[in-house]
């Protein structure tokens, strides 16, 4: 909501502002095209198996020690199923909270993918810097970010240029020969 109000904020003085120039860039789509990506995705992707399985083994132990209990309850002393159940909840216990650890809000699997994903962001970043000033633009808006675009007048979407920029341009759809559009 507060990315919307920005948003909302930035056009109404664009309309009180004379010769401000801003652009459209989808960044999703430029991070697909960065070779060193497909490299990260695979990373990303092994480290959420790993995780995944160091879970799954955890609540394997608690299902494990959850059949052994029932199958040897009748032979127990009432200490010893106090024991063993209090045993099987702090291994349950201890399974949920690295599950959380992991995947909840903030957890290790957002943590490694920003940690991954940093080195490219900032080469991003540094390419669409220089299209800023190439183009004298003030500001580029991310086209997939959480605002949604009604409509994008194709004049000022300078993602090819980016592209471009990091050396991963199209050679057919030149956006220097393009820039007509």
């Amino acid at each position: 909501m507060v990315r919307l109000f920005c948003f909302l904020l930035f056009f109404a003085c664009l309309h009180s502002a004379h010769a401000q120039k801003f652009g459209f860039v989808d960044v999703n789509f430029v991070l697909r095209k960065m070779p060193e990506y497909q490299q990260v995705q695979q990373d990303f992707d092994r480290f959420v198996q790993r995780a995944t399985q160091e879970i799954e083994a955890k609540f394997q132990e608690v299902e494990e020690l959850k059949r052994k209990y029932n199958s040897e309850e009748l032979l127990l002393t009432e200490d010893m199923k106090r024991e063993r159940l209090e045993e099987i909840a702090q291994k349950e216990k201890e399974a949920r909270e690295l599950q959380q650890k992991t995947f909840g809000y903030e957890g290790l699997i957002f943590l490694k993918k920003q940690e991954l994903l940093t080195p490219l962001r900032e080469k991003l970043n540094k390419a669409l810097e220089r299209v800023a000033r190439q183009h004298q633009l003030q500001v580029i808006y991310d086209k997939s970010g959480d605002f949604v675009v009604v409509y994008l007048d194709p004049r000022h979407d300078y993602t090819d240029y980016v592209l471009e920029e990091l050396g991963l341009g199209d050679p057919e759809d030149n956006p220097k020969e393009n820039a007509n559009r």
